[in-house]
C-alpha cells in the first residue's frame, strides 16, 4: 500500500433536479482527526453522519470540509424580510444625509447584505436529499483521497532517494576504516616514544587494542543498515497508517548516526555522519506530513 500525505483536496460540484450541491475537502497536517464540517442550516441533522464518514477515510489531519446548495429556483426557497428591509434603509439613508459623500452610497446594496433581511424557507428535508448530500461528499472523499495518493507516491520517491544516499554515505564510510585505524595507531606509538620510557611491547599493544575496540564502529554499521533496509520495507509494505511507525525507525536511524560521529575520529569519516544527518532530518520533515 503507497503511504498518503495528510494534505489533500478535493471538490465536487453535483447538479440535481432542483439543485446544485458543492462539496470541498481539504486537510492539513495534525496529529489527531480533527474535523470542520459547515452545513446549510437546514441539514445539520447530517453532521454527525457525515463527520463519521469522512473521519473513516481522513484517520488523522485537520480537515475542513464546507457542502453548500444552491437551489435552481431560488425563489422557491427564500424569502425578503421587507419590514427589515425597509427599517434599514431608512436607518442608511439617515446616515448619509448626515455625510457629505463624494459618491453617495449604495444603500440598497448595503441593507440587502445585513443580517434578517433575506431568509430560507427551511422546510423539512426529504430523505433523497439527504441521499444526494452523501453522494456528493462521498465523490468528493474520493477525489481528496487520490490526492493524497498521488503525494504520496512523490513522497515515497523521495524517502527512498534519501535512504539511498544515507547508505551510499555509509559505504563510503567503510573507505576510511583502516586509515582511521593505522592513524590512530600510530598517534598512540609516537606519543609513547615522546615520554621517552621504557615500556613494555606486549601491554602496549594490548592496550592499543582496548582503545581502538572503543572506536570500532561494525555493531553500528550493522544496526544502521538494518534500521535503513526496515524502514524502506515498512514504505512499501500493506500496513495503514504508517507515519508514526516510520517516525521510531528514523530515531533509531539518528542514534546510529550519531554514535557514528561520536566514534569517527578521522575528518573525512565525521563529513560523511553530517550529510547523513542532513539527508535524514529532510526525511523527519516530510515524515510529518504522511498518515
Amino acid at each position: 500500500m503507497i503511504i498518503k500525505s495528510m494534505t489533500g483536496y478535493g471538490r465536487i460540484v453535483k447538479s440535481f433536479t432542483d439543485k446544485k450541491v458543492s462539496v470541498e475537502i481539504k486537510s492539513l497536517n495534525s496529529k489527531q482527526a480533527d474535523i470542520t464540517l459547515k452545513l446549510p442550516s437546514n441539514f445539520t441533522q447530517m453532521e454527525v453522519e457525515l463527520k463519521t464518514l469522512v473521519n473513516q477515510l481522513v484517520k488523522r489531519g485537520k480537515v475542513y470540509c464546507l457542502i453548500s446548495i444552491e437551489y435552481i429556483d431560488a425563489m422557491d426557497k427564500t424569502r425578503i424580510n421587507a419590514d427589515v428591509l425597509n427599517s434599514y434603509l431608512d436607518f442608511l439613508e439617515q446616515v448619509s444625509s448626515n455625510r457629505n459623500f463624494k459618491t453617495p452610497p449604495d444603500i440598497l446594496s448595503i441593507a440587502m447584505r445585513l443580517p434578517e433581511v433575506i431568509s430560507t424557507n427551511d422546510q423539512e428535508i426529504s430523505e433523497e436529499e439527504v441521499n444526494q448530500i452523501r453522494i456528493a461528499t462521498q465523490e468528493a472523499l474520493t477525489l481528496f483521497d487520490q490526492f493524497r495518493q498521488e503525494e504520496g507516491i512523490i513522497l515515497s520517491k523521495d524517502f527512498l532517494h534519501r535512504i539511498a544516499n544515507i547508505n551510499h554515505l555509509l559505504v563510503e564510510i567503510q573507505h576510511y576504516e583502516d586509515e582511521r585505524i593505522q592513524r590512530v595507531r600510530e598517534r598512540l606509538k609516537n606519543e609513547i616514544a615522546n615520554l621517552n620510557i621504557n615500556s613494555d611491547q606486549n601491554r602496549f599493544e594490548q592496550e592499543i587494542v582496548y582503545y581502538l575496540e572503543k572506536l570500532d564502529i561494525t555493531e553500528e554499521k550493522i544496526r544502521l543498515k538494518k534500521h535503513l533496509d526496515y524502514f524502506s520495507e515498512t514504505l512499501i509494505n500493506e500496513e495503514e497508517e504508517k507515519g508514526r511507525k516510520l517516525g521510531f525507525i528514523t530515531q533509531e536511524i539518528g542514534r546510529e548516526i550519531n554514535t557514528l560521529g561520536s566514534k569517527a575520529n578521522h575528518a573525512e569519516m565525521q563529513r560523511l555522519v553530517v550529510q547523513m544527518k542532513d539527508e535524514l532530518e529532510k526525511i523527519k520533515e516530510q515524515l510529518l506530513n504522511i498518515l
